[in-house]
């Protein structure tokens, strides 16, 4: 039983007001848990594993055609999320590093975003990403960043 805001401090009972609304949510309502296939706006596929209880995860990121470039395999990806039984619209972290076919270059690209649930049901990651090229000295670091976003939907 519940102990109103009067007898319990006001995050304890936050807290436990949001763990009996999560329980009352079935798994099939659930949403927004990232393990799955995924799709992003530019045809890049990302793997994601099942989460581990502490929001963690890896998978697998494979460019699309957009990348414009064939040298990229599919390269390892970790990361992050926030319980998604908690809050409605989690939000997440990853990063990539990037294998490269038969090159010395390097490269990392990192994600962070939330999930949302559509009126249709359908779940969207939206995400900020920062990619990383190795620079070969600090005066050539102002062009080693690029700044983008990506929207991906469940591939069902």
């Amino acid at each position: 039983m519940l102990r109103s805001p009067a007898t319990m401090g006001s995050s304890a009972f936050a807290l436990a007001l949001a763990l009996v609304l999560a329980a009352c949510v079935t798994s099939a309502e659930r949403k927004c848990l990232l393990s799955g296939s995924w799709r992003s706006d530019t045809g890049c596929r990302m793997v994601v594993s099942v989460l581990s209880k502490d929001g963690r995860f890896s998978g697998s990121y494979l460019p699309g055609p957009a990348a414009g470039n064939s040298e990229i395999l599919t390269s390892p990806l970790e990361g992050s999320q926030q319980d998604a039984r908690l809050v409605p619209h989690p939000t997440f972290s990853f990063i990539v590093h990037w294998q490269l076919r038969d090159s010395d270059t390097t490269r990392t690209t990192a994600f962070l975003g939330q999930c949302y649930t559509g009126t249709n049901g359908e779940e969207t990651l939206h995400a900020l990403w920062l990619l990383r090229e190795a620079a070969d000295s600090p005066t050539e670091d102002w062009k080693a960043t690029r700044v983008g976003t990506s929207i991906f939907t469940r591939i069902k």
